[in-house]
């Protein structure tokens, strides 16, 4: 099985959360990380919130869109203001060959109001691009340094 995990970080707890899985899906095949960084993003927190409550997008350095070659997509992202980070918005506007992919969505967040909801946009985004089957975890910021309990929401996905 090859799997892709393609995720955006701000304060890196999504970013430990990729780790984790990563590390995971390592004993079950090949894993590529694409870790995406947006070019114009604001260092205030208000600011990209604003951005992500609007679903702007954001210009992100060049990374690979067409995810034909694999098996699994995983997608990861902050929760902001209800929704992915602008970064993620721009990806999973551009990315393609999903047709029948299994994917795995997660997300990081703060209180959770709007955690759902997030999960939602990106899966109805996915799903009009073909992919098929979806399963997802979330890990609140405060648990994200909890590594076996990081772990175990993950597992709780792949069995």
């Amino acid at each position: 099985m090859k799997s892709v995990i393609v995720y955006y970080t701000h304060t890196g707890n999504t970013k430990k959360a990729a780790e984790i899985l990563n590390g995971l899906l390592l004993g079950k095949g090949a894993v590529d990380v694409i870790r995406l960084n947006a070019k114009d993003e604001s260092d205030s927190f208000f600011g990209q919130a604003g951005r992500a409550v609007r679903h702007k997008r954001a210009e992100i350095e060049a990374v690979e869109f067409d995810l034909a070659v694999y098996d699994l997509l995983c997608f990861g992202t902050p929760v902001w203001a209800f929704g992915p980070a602008p970064a993620m918005n721009t990806y999973l506007d551009e990315c393609f060959g999903l047709e029948d992919k299994e994917v795995i969505l997660f997300t990081t967040y703060g209180s959770g109001t709007g955690n759902g909801r997030c999960l939602k946009y990106m899966r109805d985004i996915l799903n009009r691009k073909g992919a098929k089957q979806f399963k997802n975890f979330s890990i609140q910021q405060q648990k994200v340094k909890d590594k076996e309990f990081v772990v175990s929401q993950i597992n709780e996905i792949l069995i």
